[in-house]
């Protein structure tokens, strides 16, 4: 006779994005317990605890993909709930350093909606799980165990403070504001590093109605970039059109060229930047909201794969990692990461011995290949802070610089770029000796010299018919 292996039991520490796709994986080998500190809603809502979702995020095609891999028929209930699937860069218009993203047929794709509205239809699938329970408004005041083992974690509830709640692994979902490194000093486990650049970055929100015919003529997204080469504040402008008839628009400004909340001022710093075209789409557009501003954005990174780490524990998402928002990895990083833990799962199984570090280290590729791409370009900003570039790293740059002005004339180096920035492939794709020959013949000759709006978009939008639109093709 054979005896059944007792049941298992996971906690995760935050019901964000990144906790929510955690319990989606561990649920296939455990029952598993949520822990949030604040009151999950039943639909898209703002929550106090991801006061960054008031910004515009953008979830690409490589993490669309990846959250479909963990939850079939998500991309669908986005749409059904309202978000709008976007071809890329057929439904965008922007300027990246080097110049106009001409509009070509598909390459990647977006979804493009507001935070609150993804996260509540993850949340809805991932609660509706078998095995999987909430535990709300309740905080973790520390893990259980010691510097060998974590067995559980120590909450403060509703009802009850201190409560044990025992764990064969415990999963930190926490976000920016993580105290798990504190946690596991506290155990005795150190040598856990962290290293972070911080370019000062500052961003504000408002959400506008969109002009009446926007939506059903597919307006695109429209965005104007900074460029990291010139010696001034990075500023950018981007409109997002989301769910019920709405555009969300964000402003961006590295130390020095900051946005405020001052809602007179956020047309004209729209307007002031590289290009005005943003600040001209919301001119005499209808605010819906107030102006939303968050700082602390510096990207931060808890080395946790290099320490010993206790077995029965691993983090994930912004407590592993936080990056500059403007280049919208985060949701993309831990989705992928979590794909490559849920394969480990399923080949050695919940009960294997360390396989909390096994799964930090599974997802440290994704996290650092984000955080090459997201601090190579915000240390060299005015002001930045931080770790120095590695040796290197300028003749890359210089490269990718040359490639990203191959993308504003040649469509093969917009596929190659859109392939990458998208997270669908990782950046060795752009040393594909198919994308290398391309490189090599870039120009920007012929380039756009205009937003590439058609007339109809110009004409739904209310701009000056007398400038000369520039036809998608």
């Amino acid at each position: 006779m054979t005896q059944s292996s007792p049941p298992r039991h996971a906690v995760v520490i935050g019901g964000s994005m990144a906790g929510l796709l955690a319990a989606a994986v561990l649920a296939e080998h455990a029952s598993v317990t949520i822990i949030d500190a604040d009151t999950l809603p039943d639909s898209p809502a703002p929550r106090r605890g991801l006061p960054q979702g008031r910004h515009v995020h953008v979830m690409w095609s490589g993490g669309a993909r990846a959250i479909e891999d963990i939850l079939p028929g998500i991309t669908e209930g986005w749409i059904a709930a309202g978000a709008i699937r976007r071809s890329l860069p057929t439904d965008l218009v922007t300027k990246t350093a080097q110049g106009w993203i001409p509009r070509c047929g598909e390459k990647q794709f977006n979804i493009s909606c507001s935070r609150d509205l993804l996260d509540s239809v993850v949340r809805a699938r991932v609660i509706s799980l078998p095995g999987v329970t909430t535990l709300q408004r309740s905080r973790v005041r520390s893990l259980e165990g010691t510097a060998a083992r974590i067995t559980g974690v120590r909450v403060d509830t509703p009802e009850e403070e201190g409560r044990l709640i025992t764990a064969d692994l415990v999963v930190d979902a926490s976000g920016r504001g993580s105290r798990a490194r504190t946690w596991l000093q506290g155990l005795g486990v150190d040598g856990i590093r962290q290293a972070e650049v911080d370019s000062g970055l500052v961003y504000a929100t408002r959400i506008f109605e969109a002009p009446e015919g926007a939506h059903e003529i597919g307006f695109p997204i429209v965005n104007v970039q900074s460029d990291p080469r010139v010696p001034v504040p990075g500023q950018t402008a981007t409109i997002v059109p989301i769910e019920n008839g709405q555009w969300q628009a964000t402003l961006s400004g590295t130390r020095g060229g900051q946005p405020t909340g001052d809602p007179d001022e956020f047309i004209p710093f729209a307007k002031g930047i590289r290009d005005p075209i943003v600040g001209e789409l919301l001119e005499g557009k209808k605010p819906l909201t107030d102006v939303a501003v968050t700082q602390g954005t510096a990207n931060r990174r808890v080395y946790f794969e290099k320490a010993e780490l206790p077995d029965g524990f691993f983090a994930v998402g912004d407590s592993v990692a936080t990056f500059n928002p403007l280049y919208g990895q985060g949701m993309t990083v831990a989705a992928q990461g979590l794909l490559a833990v849920r394969a480990l799962l399923r080949a050695k199984g919940l009960a294997h011995p360390s396989i909390g570090m096994e799964a930090q280290r599974a997802l440290a590729p994704q996290v650092a290949t984000a955080w090459e791409l997201a601090t190579s370009q915000d240390i060299l900003y005015p002001g930045a802070t931080g770790m120095e570039p590695r040796t290197g790293a300028g003749l890359l740059n210089s490269y990718v610089s040359r490639l990203m002005t191959g993308a504003t004339t040649q469509e093969e180096l917009t596929s190659a770029f859109l392939e990458v920035i998208t997270m669908s492939s990782p950046p060795t794709y752009w040393l594909k000796p198919s994308v290398v020959w391309q490189v090599l013949r870039a120009s920007d000759r012929g380039a756009l010299k205009a937003p590439p709006l058609t007339a109809a978009e110009r004409t739904v939008a209310g701009l000056d018919q007398e400038a000369d639109p520039v036809e998608a093709r």
